[in-house]
């Protein structure tokens, strides 16, 4: 086979129309062979004789789009000194656009025998091609059309968690040959769906291509969720209607694109801080046997074991450059040539940690920061890891936005009726500013949610006190599922009438709290449908009906739907609810007429003081938003005036009565939200009007437009 030098950059494999460009990085790298396979799966090797700082290099002309590949890398194999160089695996190309396949579990993916699993010299020489994946050659060309990022801002956004299969498995909408792919995400009964919805952007769980892992595969269970990434730049097969050989990749292209023609963005889940090779007892599938050291965390005395701050086996090493590279390149690429709008980062205080701590200047932050493409799409961190001394909420960069966990448990606390939780949850609604203020920050640092992927779902938040998780294989004698649910008085699915109504308005009081809460709000796919995993509260393996979403929906899960999309569309509609910058509160308590951006009340209408805030078993406030001061103008430049809103949250097992501000706070107030009654006339009240809040529940009133108001309609 005729072959050229080719070049060191781009790393991976580059097709330009006439042949293909490979490069590999590797230091400990003694020879490198590239492996071409055939349509029987014969193989072919060809040695790299070309190597430029440690990049092995060749340029094979005439080989096409779909071409399966992979590489062996001889050199030293010293496992307690970091080394694990074995030419026996075939090693997947950590730059591969496309992937075919996956691992099965053979003995012989592992560089160590499994009856021999603790020695280090005794290397396994059993072949691993015939049990792992190939990568694929891709062509990079692609029709985008006048396809552009919508770039919502962040304080317009709601975002909605969604998993490729789950959201479209059962869909009857979406053609059966379709359901469960990147097609079927795109499909426009989907995409309607969303829109409708209300939802500006989804978030994907991880796409990246990952591993279904050896023991779940001996339980029969398979890795449902994908945070064991073993690809950071090829879109996942399995999620492919059409082929593993590239397919995937146009199929991921043409979803992007028909989201961004709904004006929706597109944001993908990524795991970054560590791969599917696991730790020492893991297999060897890619960077283990291309350069152990430069891409892994190792222990400093002990290099045959790795640093874990994951809970996965291993932590990609963040002080190398060359696992920085392999990282920002990866962003790049899905910005650049995969047209995706932003990244949630998972446990991204392994990102920040460059020695033994979390390292606030860390250079990814700073390479990511001045960074002219990943600096300017969408960055979302999980701000904490397993590891001591992990971010708390509330530590990344300016530029970054974070799920807020504390806000999550104080919502949960609140309307289950915890004592002392009254301050920090109307902090907490109001952007958390002490949280993300002191760096500069605005309320959009704070990307709140009351469910995910992880733990219970809202419907089984009410619904249950305990996890039942057997399905996984776990023992349930722990009981308690630390989710802060409340299951209303039965634990499971019940037909009394009065604890599954109590369920229905306990989910309407989360949803109502979310999308009115200042802040970025995510909503957890299913969760408006009142999804249930059935009490189980870890579904990561769990790729069957227990996780997908049924739309099958009855009468209940209709309302709930319809309920949601009105709150969505209120929040969209109204500037006060969605500001850019925090409220300023009252500062002068002295009696002045000045009406403050934001005001609380307690039930007889007075303005909260000290010892409100300070009662313990307080569960009920009235919170007033005003509309007329909004200090931040449109996009065009222009002053915003928005209605006046007030906000009555009960979270009391007794009906309070609320008596309404006097006339400088409004004159006439429209209830327009009852979590109680949810479709309930649209009642009208006057200031000073004495209104009831039915146990635990949420109403938001409106007033009507100020002389000097522009009417808002929705």
């Amino acid at each position: 086979m005729q072959t050229r030098p080719g070049s060191m950059y781009p790393l991976g494999a580059t097709f330009d129309g006439a042949g293909v460009n490979f490069a590999l990085y590797s230091r400990v790298a003694q020879k490198v062979e590239l492996c071409l396979f055939d349509e029987q799966d014969n193989e072919s090797r060809i040695e790299l004789t070309e190597q430029n700082s440690y990049v092995w290099h060749i340029y094979i002309p005439g080989i096409q789009p779909g071409q399966r590949y992979g590489y062996r890398v001889y050199g030293p194999y010293d496992p307690a000194h970091g080394l694990r160089c074995n030419p026996n695996k075939l090693l997947l190309d950590p730059y591969a656009k496309a992937i075919e396949g996956n691992v099965d579990g053979d003995e012989s993916l592992y560089s160590y025998w499994f009856d021999d699993p603790d020695s280090t010299t005794n290397m396994n020489d059993l072949d691993s091609a015939p049990h792992t994946m190939k990568a694929a050659v891709v062509n990079p060309y692609f029709d985008w059309g006048n396809d552009r990022h919508p770039q919502i801002p962040y304080h317009d956004s709601i975002i909605y968690e969604a998993h490729v299969r789950g959201m479209t498995n059962l869909n009857p909408h979406v053609p059966a040959e379709l359901r469960g792919t990147y097609a079927g995400l795109a499909h426009p009964a989907v995409i309607d769906y969303l829109k409708n919805l209300g939802i500006t952007a989804i978030e994907l769980m991880p796409i990246h291509q990952f591993i279904n892992d050896s023991f779940l595969q001996q339980k029969g269970l398979s890795n449902y969720w994908g945070y064991n990434t073993i690809g950071f730049f090829a879109p996942h097969n399995s999620y492919s209607s059409t082929g593993q050989r590239g397919e995937q990749v146009n199929e991921f292209k043409s979803m992007v694109k028909a989201y961004h023609r709904a004006g929706m963005e597109v944001i993908l889940d990524v795991v970054y801080n560590h791969t599917a090779e696991g730790n020492h007892m893991g297999p060897t599938l890619s960077l283990k046997g291309i350069d152990n050291q430069a891409y892994y965390r190792l222990v400093d005395n002990d290099q045959a074991h790795y640093f874990d701050t994951t809970g996965t086996g291993n932590s990609l090493l963040m002080r190398s450059p060359h696992a920085l590279q392999l990282i920002t390149d990866s962003l790049r690429y899905w910005v650049e040539e995969m047209h995706v709008d932003g990244f949630r980062f998972d446990l991204a205080a392994t990102l920040a940690r460059q020695f033994q701590e979390v390292d606030k200047l860390s250079a990814f932050f700073d390479i990511v920061q001045q960074d002219p493409v990943i600096g300017h799409v969408k960055l979302i961190a999980e701000p904490w890891d397993l590891g001591s001394g992990g971010y708390q909420v509330g530590g990344f960069p300016p530029s970054w936005s974070e799920w807020n966990g504390r806000y999550r448990d104080t919502v949960r606390d609140f309307w289950r009726s915890q004592p002392s939780t009254l301050p920090e949850f109307t902090s907490r609604f109001m952007g958390s500013s002490d949280l993300y203020q002191t760096n500069g920050r605005k309320p959009v640092a704070s990307v709140n949610f009351v469910t995910a992927h992880d733990g219970f779902t809202m419907n089984d938040l009410v619904s249950y006190n305990e996890k039942h998780n057997q399905a996984n294989g776990e023992d349930n004698r722990d009981g308690e599922s630390n989710n802060r649910s409340w299951n209303c008085g039965v634990e499971g699915p019940t037909a009394i009438r009065d604890i599954v109504e109590l369920r229905q308005q306990q989910m309407r009081n989360m949803f109502s709290t979310l999308l009115f809460s200042q802040g970025i709000p995510m909503i957890c796919g299913g969760d408006e449908v009142c999804r249930t995993q059935l009490g189980n509260n870890n579904a990561y393996c769990q790729d069957n009906q227990l996780s997908w979403t049924h739309w099958d929906l009855d009468d209940a899960q209709r309302d709930m739907l319809e309920f949601v999309s009105k709150l969505t569309h209120l929040r969209l509609a109204h500037p006060v609810l969605h500001r850019r910058r925090f409220f300023t509160g009252r500062e002068d308590w002295s009696g002045s007429e000045d009406i403050p951006q934001v005001e609380w009340f307690d039930h007889t209408g007075s303005i909260m003081d000290l010892a409100a805030w300070g009662d313990t078993h307080a569960f009920s406030i009235m919170i007033y938003l005003n509309g007329s001061d909004i200090p931040e103008t449109d996009w065009y430049g222009n002053r915003q005036v928005d209605n006046d809103f007030l906000l009555i949250f009960n979270a009391h097992y007794e009906p309070i009565m609320f008596t309404l501000p006097d006339e400088r706070y409004g004159k006439k107030w429209r209830l327009v939200v009852d979590t109680h009654n949810p479709k309930g006339p649209e009642l009208n009240f006057e200031a000073g009007f004495a209104i009831t809040a039915q146990p635990r529940s949420f109403m938001m009133l409106m007033s009507g437009n100020k002389p000097d108001q522009t009417p808002v309609l929705f």
